[in-house]
């Protein structure tokens, strides 16, 4: 006979011959897991470049946005600017130079987050001042190897 209990911790305690076998109940699991954001926006030129203070109001919001992710315990990797030149590396040997040649955005940094869900890490993108400045933010699960 099994005797089937929910115990407030989670667990699902099933009593057999005596013995008490204990299994975690999923729906019940925090399960984290790391995306990555990768900001893409329209390069920048000659008559898009922001004054200081804009500048300055600009990495506000930035620090601003990425405090409110590390205050929440989910900011894995701060992550980095990328220069907007570079080159790809193909079959053999082939380089070029400009990875988005025919492209209209480049990517232009990065950051790792941690999420329960694909939902729960695109809610925290829509934060993103990138998306002030008509850029977008991809939202990547990143799977382990």
């Amino acid at each position: 006979m099994f005797i089937n209990r929910i115990k407030k911790s989670g667990c699902l305690s099933n009593f057999r011959n005596g013995v008490r076998h204990t299994v975690l109940t999923i729906k019940n699991l925090n399960i984290m897991n790391d995306f990555l954001l990768i900001f893409r926006r329209e390069p920048v030129t000659g008559q898009t470049q922001q004054s200081p203070a804009q500048l300055q109001a600009w990495m506000k919001e930035w620090q601003d946005w990425m405090g409110g992710i590390a205050a929440q315990n989910k900011l894995v990797n701060q992550g980095n600017r990328l220069d907007q030149d570079g080159s790809v590396v193909k079959a053999g040997g082939i380089v070029t130079n400009g990875p988005y040649v025919e492209v209209k955005e480049v990517i232009g940094g990065y950051t790792i987050i941690r999420a329960e869900s694909q939902e729960e890490a695109s809610e925290i993108a829509k934060g993103c001042p990138i998306l002030k400045v008509g850029g977008s933010v991809e939202v990547r699960a990143i799977m382990a190897m």
